[in-house]
């Protein structure tokens, strides 16, 4: 029997994984209890789905692995597992949609006390998430973005599900119509509200170094490769304020937006403000990659 929507309902009418069961999306429910929703201790990792495809499957699979074990939560799941699940959300779905396969693993269920109990079963809940491309408009005229210190705690490194720091620094940008926040701490750049930031010089792409306070971003190995294959060169060091503010270009790399071209930041256009040629040529090969799948 189809899944009707509902009106009133603000939930799509879309299936989910939830502890081994696959319902719809409105049914699922979790205890009060879970420490995802008592503490946010959980961590979470988002794969883009093109065309039914996974992208970058086995790197998001290892950063996950890298984060739970950061928290002590044993994974739940092999790689060969955690396919399967997706497997399940991806038949259920359109072939032809794009997508981001959202896993989330928190520590389970108990009574609250911050310490870490041992022996839960850990909560497992995956989800396949719309996800709307960057229009050729946009893309075609850059984005604007503004700076702020970045606040956030010392663990930036975890893909944690507690994300009120990223909530409040996104906030910061929305708040003025803008596309992103990028962060400094102690005058260096780290990264933006959801995204990884790149400063391109002389034809050069750099990237923050990414230490315990900077998340790695599935697209640092993209675009590494990327930039190998166009003869880009490619570093990551230390970047100060001025060298963003004296970038020839700026770039944001996510899943949702995969690498998209800053125009201005903070009311000032980043070179020409307009997207650049290095920005251009590492698009072009990405949509590429998409094509020939990096699963």
């Amino acid at each position: 029997m189809p899944i009707v929507a509902d009106p009133f309902d603000p939930l799509p009418a879309t299936l989910c994984h939830l502890d081994g069961a696959l319902l719809p999306l409105r049914e699922a429910k979790v205890s009060v209890l879970d420490r995802g929703f008592i503490f946010g201790d959980g961590v979470y990792e988002v794969v883009p789905v093109y065309a039914g495809r996974l992208f970058g499957f086995d790197a998001h699979m290892a950063r996950l692995d890298r984060s739970l074990a950061e928290v002590r939560i044993p994974n739940p799941h092999t790689a060969r597992g955690w396919r399967a699940i997706a497997e399940q959300l991806l038949n259920a779905a359109e072939p032809a949609a794009q997508h981001g396969l959202y896993l989330q693993v928190t520590r389970g269920v108990a009574m609250r006390e911050h310490t870490m109990p041992s022996g839960l079963r850990p909560t497992v809940f995956a989800m396949l998430n719309p996800m709307k491309p960057v229009s050729e408009a946009v893309r075609a005229q850059g984005v604007a973005c503004v700076s702020a210190e970045d606040f956030r705690w010392k663990k930036a490194h975890i893909k944690s599900t507690s994300l009120l720091g990223a909530v409040l620094s996104r906030q910061i940008s929305a708040d003025v119509g803008a596309t992103e926040t990028v962060m400094f701490r102690d005058g260096f750049l780290s990264e933006a509200s959801a995204s990884n930031v790149w400063v391109v010089k002389d034809g050069q792409l750099a990237g923050a170094t990414p230490d315990e306070l900077v998340l790695r971003g599935i697209r640092y190995g993209v675009i590494e490769q990327l930039c190998m294959d166009a003869g880009i060169g490619f570093t990551l060091r230390g970047i100060t304020r001025d060298e963003v503010s004296a970038a020839d270009e700026l770039l944001l790399s996510s899943a949702s937006k995969e690498v998209l071209p800053v125009a201005t930041l903070d009311g000032q256009p980043i070179g020409n403000g307009r997207p650049g040629p290095i920005y251009e040529r590492l698009y072009a090969l990405y949509q590429q990659a998409k094509q020939k799948g990096r699963d």
